[in-house]
């Protein structure tokens, strides 16, 4: 379910703004459906409200785009998604919790099915409604995470009673290593899928998240699922990222101070002065999504964010509610109170950030905060 967003005020009490293009997130899929032919669907994960950028907005361009598909995480987010587009096809990754069928139905959300209690519990209410009710079968290729085994799929398939009253919408996958294409995961997941999956021509086939839609055609299969490069995340750590930026984080500069050499910046006293430094304190800190572990210190450096063009280094440890950037070598005018600082954007992407705070990009969207103004428009 999308957080309601914080009433609006005037635009100079926000500590920071996140603006989001969502036509940036269109053109993204719209380039994710063209690396697939046309007997391929290109649908879109927007769980974690839309990867932290917001699901109803998201969900609503990226149908507009035309995508028909969506993957949320759990079912709360499907019903919200449900009540904005009544046309949709939507899937719960995380599958059925017990006594929530009913929901499911009311609100006509299929469920990915992964143990065989959730499959008893679907065709229980498929023979109580005496009619197929679309859900995914979920089979587990070797990421040990959700889905069936091998063999209980097979025998899951077997089962009259399980598959006598519904046949799945969709069987799927989900690849453990798709970010490194050349890992031998991939291959084994690949050809494990193929070959459980044969036996059912007729049943609609996934595999491919965004790394499988850049991995080619034979990940492909009936339908792929795009998340993190819809937002312009890095999905393979070997090829550039042609996908557009989404989003972008400013932060207010609060006040530019000078700092003795010697002196340390900072809790802990982590970072020392290594020669006369001039330090911007800017708004925002770990509360609004800009982790702690990019924090910098004496024996390793941190994020950066840039300010007019120039690199402004992270000094000393992120805290709650600011961070400290070097602005040493940053021309006067660019220092001005209140100025907004480029914290992550197109100059500064998720993922060089993810590689300081050792994670991956993914974790910096769905962490951004709620106290930052939200602006929909093109980053220009």
């Amino acid at each position: 379910m999308s957080i309601p967003e914080p009433p609006p005020f005037p635009s100079d009490l926000y500590g920071g703004r996140l603006t989001i293009d969502l036509e940036a997130l269109a053109a993204n899929w719209t380039e994710l459906n063209g690396k697939v032919d046309s007997r391929t669907e290109c649908a879109a994960a927007i769980k974690a409200d839309a990867y932290g950028l917001g699901q109803e907005r998201a969900g609503q361009a990226l149908f507009e785009a035309g995508c028909r598909t969506f993957f949320v995480a759990v079912a709360t987010e499907a019903i919200a998604l449900r009540a904005q587009l009544p046309q949709a096809v939507i899937y719960v990754l995380n599958g059925l919790f017990p006594g929530t069928e009913d929901h499911f139905v009311r609100h006509h959300i299929r469920p990915v099915l992964g143990s065989f209690c959730e499959l008893r519990d679907w065709a229980h209410i498929c023979k109580a409604a005496g009619q197929n009710l679309p859900a995914a079968v979920h089979v587990d290729t070797g990421i040990h995470r959700l889905g069936l085994s091998p063999a209980e799929f097979s025998a899951a398939m077997a089962d009259s009673d399980l598959l006598g009253p519904f046949v799945p919408s969709l069987v799927m996958s989900h690849l453990a290593c798709g970010s490194v294409p050349a890992h031998p995961m991939n291959r084994r997941q690949l050809d494990l899928f193929r070959e459980i999956t044969a036996p059912f021509p007729q049943i609609p086939r996934s595999l491919a998240n965004s790394a499988g839609i850049l991995m080619g055609s034979d990940f492909h299969f009936d339908l792929v699922r795009p998340g993190i490069a819809l937002y312009g995340g890095q999905a393979i750590d070997t090829q550039a990222n042609t996908m557009r930026p989404v989003a972008r984080v400013e932060a207010r500069i609060m006040l530019v101070r000078d700092v003795p050499e010697g002196d340390t910046i900072g809790y802990g006293a982590r970072q020392t002065a290594t020669r006369p430094l001039r330090n911007a304190v800017v708004s925002a800190g770990y509360a609004d999504g800009m982790l702690r572990r990019a924090s910098s210190s004496d024996e390793r450096p941190g994020g950066f964010a840039m300010i007019g063009g120039y690199r402004a280094p992270i000094l000393g440890c992120i805290s709650m509610d600011m961070i400290t950037l070097d602005v040493t070598d940053v021309p006067q005018e660019l220092l001005q109170r209140g100025a907004l600082v480029e914290m992550l954007g197109p100059n500064v992407a998720a993922s060089d950030l993810a590689a300081y705070a050792e994670t991956i990009d993914y974790e910096y969207l769905t962490s951004l905060g709620r106290r930052f103004e939200r602006v929909y428009a093109p980053l220009t």
